[in-house]
């Protein structure tokens, strides 16, 4: 596959989401929120650290970080969740929207400034739904470093990646919109760390693989690798489906690994299987 760059300069980059004009949005670790315009242009729209996840909403864009909160055309900020059972939530990453307008998101069990995972063990995080309403609901607790999160295409499974297990894993959905029966449904290689994904309409879960072999990797409906497409970086974080067809395919990394200067970088490539489209949140 042929990869594209878009635009680079970044520190780690995340969150990728395309509108319906095609807009690009995504984040820079240290600095915050940008958004690529189809004429190659860049903005800066919002300043906030560690974005992990952005969503589409009726009135803004939806962003992760220290608080769940929501950001409007003209860059005010509101924000939607933060505390839990009286107690602030150390910070939040990846999210996405249900059918019914309401945000999954992963909160993280430490803080991503001063805890260092690679020295010892990170406090679990946890798995919420927030309604449009602002009610938070508790789905599931014990996600050790909760990342990318999607629906299957008949919405019956939601998949989330956590890093620190090496592993992607499905939970069943009921009508209610509550999760049940978590399990694994790809255990990668010690040295795979998987991050961010999206997800296909055949069923196809595409996950990024960061401090990895430079990869992004598609698996089939039933867990197994379907193929493995090498990415030019070495630490690849995200990716999202965009494109009139939604058969463009955004990925978004820490560096780049054919031009080291350029660090954090965002491209795209082409696929055959189109996207599943990603509802707006209704906040």
């Amino acid at each position: 596959m042929t990869f594209e760059t878009l635009t680079y300069g970044y520190e780690l980059v995340e969150g990728p989401r395309t509108d319906a004009r095609n807009r690009l949005y995504f984040s820079c670790s240290k600095t915050g929120v940008y958004r690529r315009d189809p004429d190659g242009q860049v903005k800066r729209l919002l300043e906030r650290t560690w974005v992990g996840g952005i969503a589409l909403s009726q009135n803004g864009i939806l962003v992760s970080g220290t608080t769940l909160a929501l950001v409007d055309e003209a860059g005010g900020v509101r924000d939607i969740f933060s505390q839990w059972d009286g107690s602030p939530i150390p910070g939040f990453n990846d999210l996405t929207v249900d059918d019914d307008g309401s945000i999954f998101i992963g909160a993280m069990g430490f803080d991503i400034n001063t805890f260092d995972p690679s020295r010892q063990k990170p406090p679990p995080g946890k798995l919420f739904r927030v309604s449009p309403s602002g009610e938070a609901k508790l789905l599931y607790d014990g996600v050790m470093v909760p990342n990318g999160i999607g629906f299957s295409p008949d919405r019956k499974r939601l998949y989330q990646s956590d890093t620190m297990t090496h592993a992607v894993w499905v939970y069943d959905v009921n009508a209610a919109r509550d999760v049940s029966d978590r399990r694994v449904f790809h255990r990668f290689a010690d040295d795979e760390l998987p991050d961010g994904l999206a997800v296909d309409v055949e069923g196809g879960v595409w996950v990024a693989i960061a401090k990895g072999r430079g990869e992004i990797v598609r698996l089939t409906p039933e867990g197994g690798i379907d193929r493995r497409i090498k990415v030019p970086s070495t630490f690849v974080t995200s990716l999202a489906f965009g494109g009139p067809e939604l058969t463009d395919l955004y990925v978004v990394t820490a560096n780049n690994s054919e031009v080291e200067s350029r660090g954090g970088s965002v491209f795209r490539t082409r696929v055959e299987v189109p996207g599943l489209p990603i509802p707006a949140a209704r906040f």
